[in-house]
């Protein structure tokens, strides 16, 4: 592979450079088993050339359900050799949901870990698809490549690498399209704000089928030769004794990871000397749960983001974790925020309040097959980001709530109108409206409130029955309260203020 092959900011080459400079360096760690940086690079570049020779073209997307797996890391950095884009899909979405996302982004591949065939399977049949779909642990040996020879195709910094899913307000799955420029720039400034280095023990439990899952962490780790710890999933009694015996420097999650493992009966006793730092996303932790890491030795670092940004838009450095307490920081390096106030169309400028507004070569190109979601996501060059947040005068930013009415339930975006939708399609449903109130456990929770078809009788336990086999189990809701009719505005829409009111004194 000639160096002109490559622009500056792709994916592929960090691999390839690091293959060179620390080759016997352990890149993942999984289920006892160690890959280094030099297999790391064999391995990824002969799965370009084999998905190139299997008929896949630059451009074209793969989608992959899985858990966590070494084999999936391999597939990404093989997609950014080859010019292809990785699609991952949320193994926690029923197979509807799933069927729906197939639909709008059209795969040339569909690959699933043994875990998650079955699912798989049972979505192609939703949407009828003729798309070849194979085992991901047996995907390299299934498609080896007759030659390596032939040059790999050039690839751009502006060329997609990643689609990740977002529902959107109105319950309809979007890509977020993001860039190998993107991907760079955010990881650089993640870099400057959290700084890692090749000696760094990475505990990754945070799902690959989440920006964060690539873009917080890992992807900087294996640019700088560090080892990520590799974890199919979030068990806290698993992750103390890892933490303890890898000698884990630093680990990312939601608030509901360290609250479960601060409530573990061994976290007391348990060795976190090695320690250093852990990062939050999805929400502000609680004092009292900062204070209890803090006492044991671990910075906290805490922040703002969105997958349209690649997600790093402000960070909250660990000094003013509890000076600042509630606040999600500054912005990041290379990462422009501004308030907007949409009543009068103008910038906030100094301390004050409105939408946050975020530009940078952090920010997604736009929405996969999707022109007019894409148009209505910027302003002039800025991303909308839907979120209402304050800025006092020395910069610090603390969100007020949501334009949108997204709601994060155990670090996963919940969108109301999804719900909704799934509610209003049971047959003795004649409407039905979704808010968030406070979790104590997954940070936000939500609360149905249904209007039965006249004559109709609904039970609450049926209504959870329903939603469980159509929904994703964080968006089924923890509460549901028949009611005669839906409190509406002077206008006629729903007063999702009133419902919020009425479920937070429920």
């Amino acid at each position: 592979m000639s160096e002109r092959d490559h622009d500056l900011h792709v994916i592929g080459r960090w691999i390839s450079e690091r293959a060179r400079q620390t080759p016997c360096r352990s890149a993942i760690e999984f289920d006892g088993d160690a890959i280094t940086y030099a297999e790391l690079e064999v391995r990824s570049t002969e799965l370009a050339h084999a998905l190139l020779h299997f008929g896949l073209m630059p451009g074209d997307r793969i989608a992959t359900l899985t858990e966590n797996r070494p084999e999936h890391v391999e597939l990404l950095f093989a997609c950014a050799k080859a010019g292809l884009v990785m699609a991952p899909l949320n193994w926690r979405l029923t197979p509807p949901e799933l069927a729906a996302q197939l639909k709008v982004f059209t795969p040339a591949l569909i690959t699933a870990s043994r875990m998650h065939r079955t699912r798989m399977e049972e979505t192609r049949s939703l949407v009828a698809s003729a798309t070849p779909s194979l085992d991901l642990e047996t995907l390299a040996q299934e498609l080896r490549p007759a030659s390596l020879k032939r040059e790999l195709p050039i690839v751009e910094d502006d060329d997609a690498l990643l689609i990740i899913a977002t529902s959107g307000t109105t319950g309809t799955p979007k890509g977020v399209v993001l860039t190998h420029a993107n991907c760079f720039w955010t990881n650089l400034g993640f870099d400057l704000a959290a700084p890692m280095g090749g000696d760094d023990v990475v505990l990754q439990v945070l799902p690959q089928c989440h920006v964060g899952g690539w873009n917080v962490q890992p992807l900087l780790a294996w640019w700088k030769g560090a080892t990520v710890v590799l974890e199919s999933s979030f068990d806290p009694p698993r992750v103390l004794d890892l933490v303890a015996r890898r000698r884990v420097t630093t680990m990312m999650g939601v608030p509901a990871t360290y609250l479960l493992l601060a409530q573990h009966p061994g976290f007391a006793q348990a060795d976190l000397t090695s320690l250093r730092r852990v990062l939050v996303g999805g929400a502000s932790m609680p004092l009292t749960l900062i204070e209890e890491w803090h006492s044991r030795g671990v910075e906290v670092v805490q922040g703002y983001g969105l997958t349209e940004a690649s997600p790093n838009v402000l960070c909250l450095a660990p000094e003013d974790a509890t000076s600042h307490l509630g606040s999600v920081g500054k912005p990041y390096t290379y990462v422009n925020v501004a308030l907007h106030d949409n009543d009068t169309g103008s910038f906030v400028h100094g301390a004050g309040r409105g939408e946050i507004y975020v530009k940078g070569p952090n920010v997604f190109r736009g929405y996969w097959d999707n022109a007019a979601a894409t148009a209505a996501a910027f302003d002039d060059g800025w991303l909308r980001t839907g979120d209402v947040a304050e800025r006092d005068e020395a910069g610090y930013y603390r969100i007020c709530g949501r334009a949108k009415e997204m709601f994060v339930s155990g670090g996963e975006n919940v969108y109301p109108a999804e719900v909704e939708q799934v509610l209003a399609s049971y047959l003795d449903v004649a409407e039905a409206a979704v808010v968030a109130i406070a979790h104590p456990r997954w940070g936000e929770s939500g609360v149905a409130f249904v209007v039965a078809k006249r004559g109709a009788t609904l039970e609450t336990e049926t209504l959870t029955t329903y939603c469980r086999a159509n929904l994703a189990a964080y968006k089924v809701p923890s509460q549901f309260h028949v009611v005669e009719e839906l409190p509406r505005s002077t206008v006629g829409k729903v007063d999702r203020v009133r419902l919020t009111i009425m479920a937070s004194e429920s």
